[in-house]
């Protein structure tokens, strides 16, 4: 690694930051170059065969049609489309085909465009015939037409014709071997016939690859039957065992990749220090979690490198100017993002940045590693050792943890009271459900049913294996799929009795399976204790926790429903979110059956059923706004309850799975119940010191007359201040009253009363009554009095307040004058 250059000159102008790389698909990429599809042969012996030798082969079995109608019609069909591709240049049928526009053409331009050579030579083949010669060459394995050609000429003879022409042993053994039956088994078998037809070969000969590759092929809402004709022959044992366990998803997902492939997202410029960014996280890799390599590759690269180089273009050395250090810091406290309006349009809002503290934290670690590596490697990181442009107190996060700690507090506090209403919920949702999908099953298909009170119309026809529909239409018209609704709130209770008795995480929750259920013996009575056992996630130190009769009822009604007729819970593979790996597969205690095969369920399925029972359960909080739950919710509200109801909070630390009692004890959301008592024992001991007379309860005439005394103190100019119990001391004279409190609304009628006491004043000079002159002048003063002080209170409502503290110059000359004075 070579010094860093000075640093370059720096332009005020941010340039335009490149569209960060998606890393989707990289898991897929990465397995197609450790299993690479079969490359495609350019000639194979049928292919080089005369046509003499080809229609001789379709007349023998396994080729030829069962029925004597079928093979003349495959007989003529195959000899005028071979007459067709001869008009083509080429050594073989596969470069004749490839020459012929039939390699972009549909099933239907094939058939008509053969038709209309075909009248050219004096023969009229029909479409039927058209269609049983191409499938015949396909068989045959004359010609082998691509994916993109397969996909736009669907054939449902293609399927059993390829099993029976190229490997009938193959299929017959693979069919014995699949627990799948009906439309699903079809499609499946179909997928491995389109792979023969690509390919050649044998089932047996099939390899990984040549399912990745048709993944690439076919459109997703297509990819079913790929995946699942690869789960079969991963099942019985055809690929090797570092085979992908899934093709779930594969597509989209990104897997582990290299540090460098996580810092090539960010495209950054300065090539040396890119270098060192995958340097430094190829050192720290070992010793943290992908999840956390990929969190750290963006902090470093994208937040701190990358905003350095769109602002300060050019820049190549790690040693930052406290101006620039200073600038990046206040873009990092802040961050745009896009939302939807009340209006339905999408704008950008920016708002403060809440991992600004972490992410600056990363930085000051970035740059104090490499110092300390420094010392030991000199030639590799000494020359990028330059000092911290983040301090120690940019990194403190203490009044953020408060914060964060009195919110999540307030959350569990708000939720708490609304458990118990949310399990009655839940389990009436589940009933209800049941009910309905129990209704469904006994109903014929075609038949209009009722059932709690709601009218449905089953389909007449169902193209399920067992001959159940799935799906209804209401009085409305709208579809509703009954079996998804009982399956969604069957998982939604199980998933909050579970989360609520145990108070595991989520992760934890996915990750339970049949062998996870244990039992126990006590040493002292021979009791029979049932154990969960939860596998270790955030820290690597798994936990056994108490199974009690309420969470034994929903464990044994999960195993009931996911346990097959054999007694046998079905084992799936699953999807390490956090590590981007594929589990080993396990016998999970959730997952379902989707389109006959078994999936594990994912953590949006629970949020989203949790969310489904919120909005059925209906409740709000304190301001209106719908209360949702999520699930680290019931952990918190768990551990509360539990420390609440006496149990210690070391216990409760063990329960938890916390590596540190502070983290158990910040999830505890209870109230400062000491200080309650303390305060609550205060006012009693106060109230005693007092006439007991004070403290009895008040009559209604008595609160009448408090509440009339408010009622009565409303005046024109605003409210007599006077208390409770009081008369007026100067007889409704209240422009003279100290106590009245004009209202800012009506100084309007303030400045009428002065005028016209002026008025008054004028007349009574006037005409020498001076009794009135001189009262007259006091109720003139007096108004002028308050218009001042409602002026004087505008003023200073609208201006900074002076706290009479003294200024810089004053004090300095205070201590001027003072040591004057003791110099005297």
């Amino acid at each position: 690694m070579q010094p860093a250059p000075p640093l370059a000159p720096v332009v005020p102008a941010p340039s335009a930051r490149p569209a960060t790389r998606t890393l989707k698909g990289a898991e897929a990429a990465a397995l197609l170059r450790r299993f690479p599809p079969r490359t495609p042969a350019s000639t194979w012996p049928m292919t080089e065969a005369t046509s003499e030798y080809l229609l001789h082969s379709i007349q023998r079995p396994p080729l030829c049609a069962p029925g004597e109608s079928a093979q003349a019609v495959r007989e003529i069909g195959a000899r005028v489309l071979l007459q067709w591709l001869q008009t083509f240049p080429g050594a073989t049928w596969q470069e004749r085909w490839q020459a012929s526009p039939a390699v972009t053409w549909s099933g239907q331009e094939l058939i008509e465009g053969v038709r209309a050579w075909a009248r050219t030579i004096g023969r009229s083949p029909t479409p039927s015939t058209v269609r049983s010669g191409v499938l015949a060459l396909i068989c045959a394995d004359a010609i082998r037409p691509d994916a993109a050609w397969l996909s736009r000429y669907p054939s449902k003879h293609l399927r059993p014709a390829i099993a029976a022409a190229r490997d009938a042993e193959g299929f017959a053994r693979l069919q014995a071997a699949i627990p799948q039956s009906g439309r699903r088994k079809s499609d499946g078998l179909l997928a491995l016939a389109q792979i023969l037809v690509m390919h050649g070969g044998k089932i047996e000969e099939i390899v990984v690859g040549d399912f990745l590759a048709r993944l690439r092929e076919v459109p997703r809402h297509q990819s079913g039957p790929v995946r699942l004709a690869y789960s079969w022959l991963r099942g019985i044992g055809q690929f090797p065992s570092n085979a992908p366990v899934t093709l779930r998803l594969i597509e989209n997902r990104s897997g582990q990749v290299t540090p460098a492939e996580l810092v090539d997202r960010y495209h950054l410029q300065c090539k040396p220090v890119r270098d060192l960014i995958v340097d430094y996280l190829s050192e720290r890799q070992p010793s943290i979690d992908y999840n956390s390599l990929k969190l750290l590759s963006t902090n470093l690269s994208r937040l701190f490198w990358a905003d350095l180089e769109q602002h300060h273009p050019g820049i190549n050395s790690l040693r930052l100017s406290p101006d620039m250090a200073a600038a990046w810091k206040a873009r990092l406290a802040v961050k745009t993002v896009r939302r939807r309006r009340p209006d339905g349009t999408v704008g950008e809002v920016t708002g403060p940045r809440a991992s600004a503290p972490s992410v600056m934290m990363a930085v000051r670690a970035f740059y104090l590693d490499i110092g300390h590596w420094a010392l030991e490697e000199p030639e590799r990181w000494g020359p990028w050792a330059v000092p911290s442009p983040v301090s120690e107190a940019d990194c403190s996060v203490k009044k953020l943890e408060q914060q964060v700690k009195a919110r999540m507090d307030q959350r569990t506090r708000e939720r708490l009271p609304y458990l118990p209403a949310l399990v009655r919920v839940a389990d009436r949702r589940l009933k209800e459900a049941s009910e309905r999908l129990a209704a469904l099953v006994r109903a014929p298909l075609g038949s209009t049913f009722t059932v709690l009170g709601e009218t449905f119309t089953a389909p007449k026809t169902t193209s399920r294996a067992d001959g159940q529909a799935t799906t209804v239409h209401d009085v409305q018209g709208r579809r509703r799929d009954l079996r998804t609704e009982e399956k969604r709130a069957f998982w939604a209770w199980a998933t909050i009795e579970i989360l609520r008795h145990t108070g595991i995480r989520i992760e934890e929750l996915l990750e339970l399976g049949h062998h996870s259920i244990i039992s126990y013996k006590l040493p002292t009575t021979g009791e029979i204790i049932p154990l969960l056992q939860i596998a270790p996630s955030k820290i690597d130190q798994e936990r056994l926790l108490l199974i009690s009769p309420e969470l034994a009822d929903v464990l044994s009604a999960v195993i009931t429903r996911v346990r097959q007729k054999y007694g046998t819970v079905p084992v799936v593979p699953s999807y390490d979110h956090q590590e981007r790996v594929w589990n080993d597969p396990l016998p999970l205690l959730y997952q379902w059956q989707v389109s006959e095969e078994h999936r594990p369920v994912s953590v949006n399925t629970v949020r989203q059923s949790l969310n489904e029972t919120m909005t059925a359960a209906g409740l709000t909080d304190a301001s209106g706004a719908p209360l949702n739950f999520q699930p680290h919710d019931f952990r918190r509200i768990f551990i509360t309850d539990a420390i609440l109801n006496g149990l210690p909070p070391h216990i409760a630390q063990v329960i938890a799975g916390h590596g540190n009692i502070n983290t158990t004890m910040g999830y505890n959301a209870i109230y400062p119940a000491k200080a309650i008592e303390a305060h609550r024992a205060f006012i009693a001991r106060r109230r005693a010191l007092r006439p007991v007379e004070e403290y009895r309860a008040v009559t209604p005439e008595e609160w009448q007359e408090f509440l009339g005394h408010f009622a009565r103190r409303k005046l024109a100019l605003g409210d007599c201040g006077r208390a409770y119990g009081t008369d007026c001391i100067h007889e409704h004279a209240c422009i003279r009253c100290p106590v009245l409190i004009v209202d800012f609304s009506e100084l309007s009628r303030l400045v009428e009363v002065r005028d016209n006491l002026t008025d008054r004043i004028a007349e009574a000079e006037r005409e020498g009554w001076f009794g009135e002159v001189e009262q007259l002048s006091v109720s003139r003063t007096a108004a002028e009095e308050k218009i001042a002080q409602l002026e004087s209170r505008k003023n200073r409502k609208d201006s900074p307040v002076f706290l009479g503290t003294p200024s810089f110059d004053q004090l300095i000359a205070r201590d001027s004058e003072a040591d004057a004075t003791e110099s005297t």
